[in-house]
């Protein structure tokens, strides 16, 4: 009896110990443990801000050379790649029978020239008859009025002087319509030169050959691009911005770019525009920024990083960047006082280079704040303050 008295009390002594464990255990390691957290106070200190994003090289300015009007290109007498200046013949298209148009019209041109001095011939003889019959109808009026000439010889001077009159007025605007068609000619045959000229394309400014959209012996259509160029001097990146870190974001903020095809380099620039237009479906702002020396050998298309470094903030207001959680669509941190947890929304503004952010609304300067947290947290929760979290 004593024997199996003791091992009963042996099985309840391990039992109740194992209990006891068990709960030790979910008191300390299991859901019903206190949350890991670590914890930071709010407090002011100068803020190095700066913004981050990804761009594109592009070219601010670009041009797409080709015909005016339908043609078969003759001859492409420069390839992708190759540096031209302004002026340079770059392609020339066939003129087909333009050429044979101009010298008809510059036969034309001369034949009207012809006509115009024809005219003017005759309207300096009308002239001349004009004044001759005038003189002679005055001096037979005289005549008439002393009556030493008949009446109907008076009437024929003047009438002589009417025809001469009419004769004059018909040079005149024979002269006139000459000079037109003199002018329309000229005009047809300038417009057939500029044709002509419109056929050899050339460089409208210095810059670099990108594309050769179009071989000799093809047709293309007015308006398309034979040849595709930019100034190489143009280049700069187009840079695209989170929305919700853009703040403090103008003109002339300084730039960090570093191109992937030379990670190790970092290239000055500046902010040179802002687009008024964001993205609304990567809600991100865009602006342009250049290089202060443009590289040599940049690829148009290449990615880049860039950052942009804003004026310092002076004794802000500032928690680590970590500790923001959004809750409910609201962007706050988890304040700890009094061994509660409480959530408290906040307003941010510009981050720093270090990991910290500025806080604008909703704590003051001595609060604790969870910085990390083993897993998420609710205002019933237990935490336990550790100096760190593996992993965090």
């Amino acid at each position: 009896m004593r024997f199996a008295f003791s091992r009963r009390s042996g099985f309840i002594l391990a039992g109740t110990a194992l209990a006891a464990a068990f709960v030790w255990v979910l008191a300390r390691s299991g859901p019903l443990a206190p949350v890991r957290v670590t914890v930071a106070q709010v407090a002011r200190a100068d803020l190095a801000p700066l913004l981050f994003g990804i761009g594109v090289v592009e070219a601010r300015r670009s041009y797409l050379v080709g015909p005016t009007t339908a043609a078969r290109v003759r001859q492409v007498a420069v390839d992708v790649g190759d540096m031209v200046h302004a002026g340079q013949l770059l392609a020339e298209m066939d003129p087909v029978d333009l050429d044979q148009r101009l010298a008809s019209t510059a036969a034309a041109a001369a034949r009207a020239k012809s006509a115009v001095d024809t005219a003017a011939a005759q309207l300096a003889d009308s002239i001349a008859r004009r004044e001759v019959a005038a003189a002679n109808a005055r001096r037979y009026e005289e005549l008439g009025q002393k009556g030493f000439v008949s009446s109907s010889v008076t009437e024929g001077k003047a009438q002589e002087l009417k025809s001469a009159a009419a004769q004059f007025a018909g040079a005149e605007s024979a002269l006139a319509g000459a000079r037109q068609d003199l002018a329309r000619l000229n005009a047809e045959r300038e417009g057939a030169q500029q044709q002509r000229a419109n056929l050899r394309l050339l460089a409208p400014a210095d810059g670099l050959v990108t594309a050769r959209d179009a071989e000799p012996g093809s047709t293309v259509v007015a308006g398309q691009a034979v040849l595709r160029l930019v100034a190489a001097d143009s280049l700069w990146v187009r840079l695209r911005l989170d929305q919700n870190r853009s703040a403090g974001l103008q003109v002339g903020l300084p730039a960090e770019i570093v191109l992937r095809s030379r990670p190790g380099q970092v290239l000055a620039g500046k902010v040179a525009r802002i687009e008024m237009l964001s993205d609304s479906v990567t809600e991100e702002r865009i602006a342009q920024v250049s290089f202060d020396t443009p590289p040599k050998d940049v690829s148009v298309g290449e990615m880049s990083e860039i950052t942009l470094r804003l004026p310092n903030t002076r004794q802000a207001l500032v928690v680590p960047n970590a500790a923001l959680r959004l809750r409910g669509g609201k962007t706050g941190v988890w304040l700890r006082a009094n061994d509660a947890l409480s959530f408290v929304a906040v307003k941010a503004g510009i981050s720093g280079a270090d990991g910290r952010v500025q806080i604008l609304e909703g704590l003051k300067e001595g609060d604790a704040v969870i910085v990390h947290s083993e897993r998420d947290l609710a205002e019933q929760s237990r935490i336990q303050v550790v100096a760190a979290l593996a992993g965090a």
